[in-house]
């Protein structure tokens, strides 16, 4: 019996000792364990929301209204986006304050909050998202925060010199600048249009620059005593033409050191006088025969001016053409601001780039259109056709030409398609936006022997670029459509420049940028 009672006193104590133990355990749980309880997630990617919270960091995925999206906090995720953004410290403090000044609510470091608590918060700050981070915890909205680029920012360069300067280029002279324009503009601001030619093309200017509205620098040749009447045509465009000439173009002076003209005068004289309007043009009547050009039997160095007129302007973008390629109105502020935006995959491509412009001809009775909506109207009446169509369509057969047609325009300018210059359009010879980053060209080829562009071409296929094509931006030749005629002396200079070509300038462009399949001059 003693024994029975002894042994019910022992399991007592026992039980009472494991009680204690028991009380001791919770007690001490619930002292380190916050008031709420909170699931948590098997992984760091397990649970939806936290997936959600990630797309919108990194995709700006909005999620559904009313809705708090807890990102994973893992150092492995933490230290990926901070790969593929460096500076994500410095957006989350930013993106803090303006959460902070909207009214939505800063979560401080290492604050708990109860399941409820949360909920009320979510409902408040609508569509809200949550990103739990270490060390800061912060709310941001769903729109994006990403700061919106400046001009200047999205464009990124440094301003040039427009001091006139004379120079040597090969056999050349230069009268860089010669006489300037008077609007002063850093580099990101506008688009230069570039382009060369002699005197008696100057009648372009006045309708080029009603379309353009921007800088153009023009190189002019002008040897020996094709200089005299080159200088008048200058003072007179400036003088008698459209308010926009003195505005926005800067005319060069080149000439080949074999026939420097026997006076020159200065620049600043240029400037300052005035030409008398109540007589004709310079340009007018002018007979081509009878030019010192002519006369001396010279060719036209069109690619020494194209190079001249890239290399002298002032601002990053540049539109090399040909004088008499009007753009479509309002072309340069449309390019910048699809620049500034950046919000299409394409702009962000790795490959070398440049923005190709469509080209057409209108009869001669026919006004150069002056948006897409009017170009496809002629081109579906006849009054207007594809650039060179009868004389190298291949030459100007733009990728994707017939959807491009039949697109209909929309606002702002756009990239439609990238193309390259290979297959069917290996001697494609785009005229573009670029930069003077891209290769220059070949100043031993001249306009008389024709395929001028077409090595440049070359060196842009080899290097892989991506043309491209935008989609409500084009250039119109002035008015009358051009048709084949037969000109043996160019025949006999073109068969010259074709060995020169094969024999000399090819082997060159291969040692200077490479090959690549399906590249060809």
């Amino acid at each position: 019996m003693f024994a029975l009672i002894m042994r019910r006193n022992w399991v007592l104590r026992v039980s009472i000792i494991i009680n204690v133990c028991v009380l001791l355990y919770v007690c001490l749980h619930f002292g380190a364990v916050p008031a709420s309880w909170i699931e948590e997630n098997s992984g760091p990617w397990a649970s939806p929301a936290a997936v959600a919270g990630q797309a919108e960091m990194l995709y700006g995925t909005a999620p559904k209204p009313n809705s708090t999206v807890a990102a994973p906090a893992s150092s492995s995720s933490a230290a990926a986006l901070k790969r593929l953004d460096p500076q994500q410290d410095k957006k989350t403090e930013s993106a803090a304050a303006v959460a902070s000044a909207s009214g939505a609510v800063e979560f401080k470091a290492n604050e708990s909050k109860t399941s409820s608590q949360e909920d009320k918060q979510s409902s408040s700050l609508g569509n809200s998202i949550l990103l739990e981070s270490k060390p800061n915890n912060i709310t941001t909205s769903n729109q994006t925060l990403k700061k919106e680029l400046t001009l200047e920012e999205a464009i990124g360069c440094n301003d040039k010199s427009a001091e006139p300067k004379t120079a040597q280029r090969g056999d050349y002279w230069v009268l860089y600048n010669y006489v300037p324009m008077s609007a002063k503009l850093h580099c990101w601001e506008s688009v230069t249009y570039t382009t060369h030619a002699d005197f008696t093309f100057l009648d372009n200017l006045d309708p080029l620059l009603e379309r353009w509205r921007a800088p153009v620098s023009i190189a002019l040749h002008a040897p020996g005593a094709d200089l005299a009447p080159t200088i008048e045509s200058i003072k007179y465009a400036r003088t008698c033409g459209s308010p926009l000439v003195k505005q926005f173009v800067t005319f060069h002076i080149y000439f080949s050191s074999k026939h420097v003209p026997k006076l020159i005068p200065s620049g600043e004289k240029v400037a300052a006088d005035k030409a008398n309007c109540s007589k004709p043009a310079p340009w007018l009547n002018v007979n081509p025969a009878r030019m010192y050009k002519s006369e001396r039997k010279l060719l036209y160095p069109v690619n020494v001016g194209r190079n001249v007129a890239r290399d002298a302007a002032l601002t990053r973008y540049i539109l090399a053409s040909d004088i008499e390629l009007y753009p479509s109105p309002g072309l340069p502020e449309a390019f910048l601001e699809m620049l500034r935006r950046n919000d299409q995959p394409a702009l962000n491509r790795p490959n070398p780039k440049v923005f190709v412009l469509s080209i057409f001809e209108v009869d001669e009775k026919s006004l150069p259109p002056e948006n897409k909506t009017a170009l496809i109207q002629m081109l579906k009446a006849g009054s207007a056709i594809p650039f060179h169509k009868k004389l190298c369509s291949g030459c100007h057969n733009v990728p994707r030409s017939k959807e491009w047609q039949e697109a209909p325009e929309t606002k702002g300018l756009h990239v439609f398609h990238i193309g390259k210059r290979t297959g069917s359009f290996v001697h494609w010879e785009p005229i573009y936006i670029g930069t003077n980053d891209d290769p220059f060209y070949d100043e031993r080829l001249s306009w008389e022997g024709k395929s001028d562009k077409m090595t440049q071409g070359y060196a842009l296929c080899v290097l892989d670029y991506d043309f491209m094509i935008v989609d409500n931006g084009f250039l119109v030749h002035r008015p009358g459509i051009k048709v084949f005629k037969k000109d043996n002396y160019r025949d006999t200079l073109t068969a010259k420049t074709n060995i020169l070509i094969k024999k000399i300038i090819v082997p060159e462009l291969k040692v200077l940028y490479g090959t690549r399949k399906g590249c060809a001059v």
